[in-house]
């Protein structure tokens, strides 16, 4: 997305040496095959443009010219993974799509891992509830009830939240291995 014919120009040169195909964007059918977008943030109306169809695990590199604190807010609002400040130059390319891949990758990472963590989070409420039934129906203490279904969910190779929901769905009646404890 430049328009500037002469950093176009600049800008195919050097993704030709680095061996990157280059296609044009088109706004309203955004390609699924593309691994990044270069942006011309100048091009632009601030007040007019919707959120731009663009996959958020595409890393963006952004292209700024205009360095106004609501087109940079804009931008921000982005979240581009890299930028250049134009003019555009042969120099610096290469590093801003290193840049932008390695913090795409890195978001990528931490929305995995946060969404992991939720998911166990929403489990804990299950496991409590599993160690719960278990104190009542079996008179157990709570540490040794955990300890129960620690090493039951070890010996069926499943996870304790698994194993918890199971629990809970059966009133606390669902077989346990019985351990001295």
């Amino acid at each position: 997305m430049v328009r500037d014919e002469r950093e176009l120009s600049t800008i195919c040169r050097q993704l030709k040496r680095l061996g990157v195909h280059i296609a044009p964007w088109e706004s309203n059918s955004p390609d699924t095959n593309v691994d990044v977008v270069l942006l011309d943030a100048d091009l632009f109306l601030i007040e007019s443009t919707p959120a731009l169809p663009i996959d958020p695990a595409i890393p963006i590199v952004a292209l700024i010219g205009i360095e106004t604190p609501s087109r940079l807010k804009w931008l921000l609002d982005l979240k581009p993974a890299s930028f250049l400040i134009k003019p555009i130059r042969s120099a610096g390319l290469y590093s801003a799509l290193v840049m932008a891949f390695g913090i795409a990758q890195q978001r990528t990472q931490v929305a995995e891992r946060i969404k992991d963590l939720e998911t166990r989070v929403r489990s804990r409420r299950l496991v409590i509830a599993a160690i719960l039934h278990l104190m009542e129906n079996r008179k157990l203490t709570e540490s040794a009830a955990f300890t129960l279904i620690r090493r039951t969910a070890m010996q069926r190779r499943t996870t304790i939240e698994e194993l918890s929901a199971e629990i809970v769905a059966s009133g606390g009646q669902a077989p346990l291995a019985i351990h001295t404890i």
